[in-house]
């Protein structure tokens, strides 16, 4: 049924099934984003911080507390509505007019009043307006890679065979023409079941769950603490209002107020980082995720693989040869036994590769300057033929101008083949045929003997095993008086040899892959690609070892696939089954990354812990649903940013080490002092400075630090693990103590020796905090972080001065000290380096153990045989 709809019907079902377009999705109040935002345990923490820090009347610090609150509730509320876009990035694909049969007459209608029952007209350039059949069609191939996966286009034709006949919304026209009876607009379009799956978002990142989890307990316990220091104080007869004031303090002095600032320093530097290295970061969280990778899910066609088509493998009966090059650029090789070989030293090859270009409706496109490569127009894959063409020395033009086509049969997806009719020189016509191979190797069309056809038939089944897209190709000289009855066009031919496309991956697949599983991330392939090809490349990339390693969507589908998680490689996915394997590998406890290109991506892509889009080729709804772009298209990228990810992780880390370190002293320092005879061993005033000096610029100047050696060498964090573990609680304490016993001690000495004590214990305690955050850098006598160096030498000397300059000794409660004093402090903060360094070097933190992505990958080692060191 191709009769078109009339103007009045095709208005009223406009009405009754509403626009073609994407449904927006309803936009959340920034007062509700806000709310959000400020529901972060760690933000509340900071926010009773604020309070108790104005209670005390210390502005400044307050001020501090509440501009990071603010500055990170903006960043979060800015990045959420960026990640808006990424739905109405879909109508940007939809075609912004389509033509239309419609009362007898065509017509040109915006693609937003397309209806179902609409006769669309398609041609060469076009974007599919919405989902469709075709009622007849003309050589029309699609392109359905944004939303299959598929690398190769797909012929479309009338038929009973579904998959042939259907079209969908996006989708582009790559060469021919074709009617299409709409049946899907919308909401009920390809497009528009993608847009309702892409509302799925994350959720909070692996850093932000721990830092969450940190929040609650350390607020607990600082509360606990700081209670005891109250009734303590108490029971010793200290007044109320001083021991409550000092309880207050405390437990500002406690809180990491500067954690909110040293994560978002160390995030954007991190984002700096990968922006010099083609990542693109568009959330900020996302830098820090990446280092808490298990398993990157990547998908095929442009990522591991160059997303172009190549003829890579020829075959005559005379021998094989090999195709190399760099994209549709006529500069490469083609060698046959480890030697070079031109058209003259190979007519064998030529006579295949000629008959390939003659049999050819594609062209490449030159670069319009030396920046940008060559271009193919039309067919991909018989672009692909043309290259290896060129490469062998053959001259298209010339080619052409000798052997003129007079006549042709167009391939369609029945014959599986396409054949054309030139003129000989000779004034005789030559037949070229060129097709699928179970259409090409029989009797029916070739009058080669048996054994060279069963010789045919086997090369081209292992070209296919190993994921080629295998072309036959033959051809026949007559004179014109036979060759003019097309019946006998594709009978009697000679065959000439087979020929291998595929897309090739790329130079730095199998290193990068190598690279993910020297780090413990577990690599798998998602794809709409044909599982052949899909287990080839993720062969040839180092992803898989067995067949048993790889299954299809329809497998998944049915229940027949085993466990998800124990597989490597899907093929033949579709979009909501893409989402499937991502979420089920976040419910094993892993943290993903996914990295895609298409519209079909989108929705994983959001899925996902975190989303990496390809920014050359990528579509736009991709590059709007992920928090990663990789401007370059290389997968290579990644593997660099996960190492920036671990060094935002390992500051982090670092901070707070440094930080709950000095919190700990105190706190220990207030709770014994009175027990050494010293009622109250610091003045609120004195607790509030010192942690002003100390979690300020040297706190965050931690977050700068660069990334440590080896961290690539070890396997990600265990995703339960706290933001303490691996070790970090022992070695805290440990500071802590030390650092309190120095401070205790040294306030003993002075109060013996009729020294102002209490003065000698606020200079010491902060000293050597700070001695301990130089210790803590990452690379040692390097000028790797100077910044780091310049803050901890500006906050001793404000250290010193609060006890030298006259305004800071009245606000503070302190007295001067003698110069020798300052000489013992000194070397008390140098101490405190010290013993930070050698704590380091005896007790080392523990890398992480492997986790449950590391497992499968060395079975899967073992089981292929191939030795590989033990991680450590």
């Amino acid at each position: 049924m191709t009769e078109e709809l009339s103007r009045e019907e095709a208005a009223r079902r406009l009405a009754e099934y509403g626009a073609n377009v994407v449904a927006q999705e309803r936009r959340t109040p920034v007062w509700r984003r806000v709310l959000q935002q400020l529901r972060d345990p760690l933000i509340v923490v900071l926010l009773v911080a604020a309070v108790l820090t104005l209670a005390t009347g210390d502005l400044p610090d307050a001020a501090v507390i509440l501009l990071v609150i603010t500055v990170n509730t903006v960043v979060g509320v800015v990045q959420e509505v960026r990640a808006e876009r990424a739905v109405a990035a879909l109508s940007a694909l939809s075609a912004p007019v389509a033509r239309v049969v419609r009362g007898g007459a065509e017509c040109s209608v915006p693609a937003a009043d397309v209806v179902p029952g609409d006769l669309v007209l398609l041609a060469e350039g076009d974007i599919v307006p919405a989902d469709g059949e075709v009622c007849d069609a003309a050589r029309l191939l699609v392109d359905e890679s944004a939303l299959t996966g598929e690398s190769v286009p797909v012929e479309k034709a009338a038929g009973e065979d579904r998959s042939l006949r259907t079209v969908s919304a996006g989708t582009v026209v790559v060469r021919g023409r074709g009617r299409v009876r709409i049946t899907g607009t919308g909401p009920h379009s390809a497009l528009g079941r993608i847009a309702a799956l892409m509302g799925a978002a994350s959720g909070l990142t692996p850093l932000q769950r721990r830092l969450a989890r940190f929040g609650r307990v350390l607020a607990a316990v600082i509360v606990a603490l700081c209670a005891v220091v109250l009734a303590l104080g108490l029971a010793r007869g200290q007044p109320v209002e001083l021991m409550v004031v000092a309880a207050i303090s405390l437990a500002v002095a406690a809180v990491p107020e500067s954690l909110p600032a040293v994560v978002t320093l160390a995030l954007a530097l991190g984002a700096r980082r990968m922006a010099d290295r083609h990542a693109i970061v568009r959330r900020l969280p996302a830098v820090e995720t990446l280092g808490s990778v298990t398993v990157l899910a990547t998908d095929k066609t442009g990522t591991l693989t160059e997303g172009r088509m190549a003829a890579e493998k020829l075959w005559t009966p005379q021998g094989e040869a090999t195709v190399t090059g760099v994209g549709y650029d006529p500069e490469g090789r083609v060698t046959r036994g480890g030697r070079t070989v031109t058209a003259d030293d190979a007519p064998d090859l030529a006579a295949l590769l000629c008959a390939s270009m003659l049999c050819n409706d594609a062209a490449l496109e030159p670069p319009p300057d030396g920046d940008t490569p060559w271009h193919a127009m039309g067919d991909p894959t018989e672009a692909a033929l043309l290259t290896a063409g060129a490469r062998l020395g053959v001259d298209r033009g010339a080619l052409d101008r000798g052997l003129p086509r007079v006549d042709e049969i167009p391939f369609d997806s029945a014959r599986k083949r396409m054949t054309t009719v030139h003129r000989t020189p000779g004034g005789g016509l030559r037949v070229v045929c060129k097709g699928a191979p179970e259409a090409m190797l029989g009797p029916a069309v070739l009058a080669d003997p048996p054994d060279t056809l069963s010789q045919a038939a086997a090369q081209a089944e292992e070209l296919a095993r190993g994921g080629y897209r295998v072309l036959a190709v033959a051809s026949s000289d007559h004179d014109e008086a036979r060759a003019r009855s097309p019946e006998t066009w594709e009978t009697g031919l000679s065959l000439l040899g087979l020929v291998g496309i595929l897309d090739p991956p790329r130079d730095t697949s199998r290193t990068t892959i190598a690279a993910c599983e020297n780090a413990g991330i577990t690599p798998v392939l998602i794809t709409g690609d044909h599982p052949l090809t899909a287990r080839a490349v993720a062969a040839r990339s180092g992803i898989v070892a067995r067949a048993d390693e790889v299954t299809t969507g329809e497998r998944l589908r049915r229940g027949t696939a085993g466990e998800p998680t124990s597989l490597r490689v899907y093929a033949r996915t579709t979009p909501e089954q893409k989402l499937d394997i991502v979420q089920a590998w976040r419910t094993s406890g892993h943290v993903v990354a996914m990295t895609g290109d298409g519209v079909n991506d989108g929705p994983a892509l959001r899925r996902a812990d975190i989303g990496v889009a390809m920014g050359e080729r990528g579509t736009e709804v991709a590059r709007q649903a992920a928090d990663l772009v990789l401007a370059d298209d290389n997968l290579a990228t990644v593997v660099a940013a996960v190492e920036e990810g671990r060094r935002v992780y390992a500051n982090v880390r670092r901070f707070l080490l440094y930080a709950l370190a000095g919190g700990t002293a105190e706190i220990l320092v207030m709770l014994l002092g009175p027990f050494l005879g010293m009622p109250l061993p610091l003045l609120p005033a004195q607790i509030l400075w010192i942690n002003l000096l100390t979690h300020g610029l040297p706190g965050v100047a931690l977050g700068a630090e660069p990334v440590a050696p080896g961290v690539m060498r070890h396997p990600p964090r265990p995703p339960e693990e706290s933001v303490l573990g691996a070790g970090l609680w022992p070695r805290l304490l440990a500071m802590g103590a030390f650092v309190a016993g120095v401070t205790l001690v040294a306030g003993v000495w002075a109060r013996e020796t009729g020294r102002p004590w209490q003065s000698l214990m606020f200079l010491v305690l902060g000293a050597t905090q700070l001695g301990v955050a130089a210790g803590s850098r990452a690379r040692p006598g390097s000028l790797s972080n100077p910044f780091l160096l310049v803050a901890v030498g500006a906050a001793l000397a404000l250290q010193a001065a609060g006890v030298y300059l006259p305004p800071l000794r009245a606000l503070l409660g302190t007295e001067p000290l003698p110069p020798l004093d300052l000489v013992i402090t000194c070397a008390l903060s140098g101490l405190g380096h010290v013993v930070m360094r050698a704590q380091r070097s005896l007790f080392p933190e523990r890398p992480p153990r492997a986790g449950p992505a590391s497992a499968p990958a060395r079975q899967r080692r073992v089981s292929d045989g191939r030795a590989r060191s033990p991680r450590t």
